[in-house]
């Protein structure tokens, strides 16, 4: 197998002296593991961090053996927020969750176009919005469509938390997430709120049916609101 593509770090670890084993989340071939040789020197660990865009030339034997990267920096995307604790911790959040969930070479062009608008939307300063609106849409892609637009014209209150039944459980879910409202000012508690709406559904759909650890640097994103 040869290929080359552009793709979003996701993860990577020490392998041998002078290597990384990386894991690529790519536009056309999905998530990918490989290994890059001379990833622990300056040039190449400069820009091998975890969310930054890079182009890759993938050689491997077969899909069953682990192949080998050849790497380009595309976009420095993490160094922009190295000063910014909530923005950086939703980096990880978003490649852990990635990393976790997304099967190997399977190709997820909308998860791939979703996370290409919310980091050109990283410097709006309601990015968070876009964040919680990513999850969402992961969540769908996912096989899992929460399908919030049902509630607008059943819930005719204006309460700012509505209390909602989703397949037999019941979440607290912020009415500007029905209602698909980024224009007004949300309040820090309803971003909150949102976060662990969509961090709940994660865990019901997905991590907890797979015994998956859920990651810590999602968590933290949430204490940050």
């Amino acid at each position: 197998m040869n290929w080359e593509d552009e793709g979003y770090l996701l993860s990577k670890r020490k392998f041998r002296e002078n290597a990384n084993i990386v894991n690529v989340f790519t536009n056309s071939f999905g998530k990918v593991s490989g290994i890059v040789y001379g990833g622990n020197s300056r040039r190449i660990r400069n820009y091998l961090q975890i969310s930054n865009k890079i182009f890759v030339v993938y050689t491997s034997k077969s899909q069953n053996n682990i192949g080998y990267f050849k790497t380009e920096l595309v976009e420095a995307v993490s160094p922009k927020y190295f000063n910014n604790k909530k923005k950086t911790t939703a980096l990880l959040s978003l490649t852990s969750i990635l990393n976790l969930l997304l099967p190997d070479f399977q190709s997820y062009k909308n998860i791939y176009k979703s996370l290409d608008n919310l980091l050109k939307n990283f410097e709006n300063e309601k990015w968070v919005y876009f964040y919680i609106n990513w999850e969402l849409n992961l969540i769908k892609d996912l096989g899992f469509d929460t399908d919030l637009e049902k509630f607008k014209e059943v819930e005719k209150n204006e309460l700012s938390v509505l209390n909602l039944d989703i397949d037999g459980i019941k979440y607290q879910i912020p009415r500007f997430l029905i209602f698909n409202d980024k224009n007004q000012n949300i309040e820090a508690n309803l971003i909150k709120k949102a976060l662990i709406f969509t961090r709940s559904l994660m865990q019901n759909k997905f991590f907890l049916p797979n015994n998956l650890t859920f990651p810590k640097s999602r968590i933290l994103l949430e204490n940050y609101f």
